[in-house]
């Protein structure tokens, strides 16, 4: 799964890039309001963790850049604006969710989680395809009740291509989804 971090705090934006790497998430993370139009005309994620306070611009406004552009990444909004209309305005203009700083990445993690099923899953943990079934949380894959190894990358590979079925998907696509930035880099 694809994750862009959208953080102006370089401490707290590294913090959650690591944290989700090592639950085997590709993530990238901006600081800016620039660099995040740029990755989000230039990429899809499957989730943003999107700030709303942002140096040179506001991230409120990056959503409705997002949902404007009919772009259908899921948005999780970090901040440390904790009143009821703020929340209820990221709400209403597309976020999938709002958690208050400071909050545990464990949390965080649940939430990207559950918003993945939402969008993936239908609600549930699994991705069922015939005899193949993928296990959402425990990022595990069976076919016909017998485990199959995968890879990291063979993994986020099955993910995206189940989640596309029924649609052409680009070599491109597949190695943006993939490999996010270095994909320029593979031959």
């Amino acid at each position: 799964m694809k994750l862009l971090v959208v953080e102006d705090e370089a401490s707290l934006l590294q913090s959650i890039k690591e944290y989700f790497e090592q639950e085997d998430f590709l993530c990238e993370g901006v600081q800016t309001y620039a660099a995040a139009i740029t990755k989000m005309e230039d990429f899809t994620y499957d989730c943003i963790i999107l700030d709303i306070n942002l140096p040179d611009g506001s991230g409120l406004k990056l959503l409705r850049y997002l949902r404007a552009s009919k772009k259908e990444d899921g948005v999780i909004i970090i901040s440390a604006r904790d009143s009821i209309e703020d929340k209820i305005e990221g709400l209403n203009l597309g976020a999938d969710d709002y958690i208050i700083k400071p909050f545990h990445l464990s949390e965080l993690n649940a939430r990207v989680k559950a918003l993945l099923r939402r969008k993936y899953g239908k609600g549930v943990n699994t991705i069922e395809a015939g005899n193949l079934v993928v296990d959402l949380l425990s990022r595990s894959v069976s076919c016909a009740k017998q485990q199959i190894m995968l890879t990291k990358n063979e993994y986020d590979l099955l993910v995206f291509m189940l989640n596309n079925k029924n649609r052409v998907i680009s070599k491109r696509a597949i190695a943006e989804h993939i490999y996010g930035d270095q994909a320029d880099n593979i031959p």
